[in-house]
C-alpha cells in the first residue's frame, strides 16, 4: 500500500523574498546617500583648507613686509592693505561656501527624486505581478 500523499506546506520564505529584495535596494540607496554625504563633506574640506593654506600665506608675508617697513606709517599701510584684502578675500570665500552648499543642496534633491521614482516604480511593478 502507499502512503498518501503529505499536503503541500507553503514555503515560508516564499513572503520575504519580495521583502528582501527592497531591503537591499534600500540599502544600496543608502550606501549612495552616504557616499554623496561624504563627496560633499569633502567639498567643503578641500575649499575651507585650500582657503586657510593662502590665508597663512598671506599673514607669513604680512609679517615679512611689516619687518620690512621702513617707518611706522609704511608699518601702517602695509597693515591696511592686509585687513583690507583679508576682509575682501573673507567674504568671496563665504559666497565661494554658499555656491557649494547649493550645488550640494540642488544635487541631494536630485538624487532623492531619483530614488523615490525607482522605489516608486519597484512598488508599482511588484503589485502589478
Amino acid at each position: 500500500m502507499s502512503k498518501p500523499a503529505a499536503p503541500a506546506q507553503p514555503d515560508p520564505f516564499a513572503l520575504t523574498a519580495p521583502l528582501a529584495a527592497n531591503v537591499q535596494k534600500l540599502l544600496f540607496s543608502m550606501a549612495r546617500m552616504q557616499a554623496q554625504g561624504y563627496k560633499a563633506m569633502m567639498r567643503y574640506q578641500i575649499e575651507a583648507l585650500s582657503f586657510l593654506k593662502h590665508r597663512c600665506e598671506e599673514d607669513v608675508k604680512l609679517v615679512e613686509d611689516l619687518a620690512a617697513s621702513a617707518d611706522f606709517t609704511d608699518a601702517i599701510d602695509v597693515y591696511a592693505s592686509f585687513l583690507q584684502n583679508a576682509v575682501t578675500e573673507y567674504s568671496s570665500e563665504s559666497g565661494k561656501m554658499a555656491d557649494i552648499s547649493s550645488r550640494i543642496a540642488s544635487d541631494t534633491a536630485r538624487r532623492v527624486r531619483r530614488e523615490t521614482g525607482a522605489a516608486i516604480e519597484d512598488i508599482a511593478a511588484q503589485t502589478v505581478a
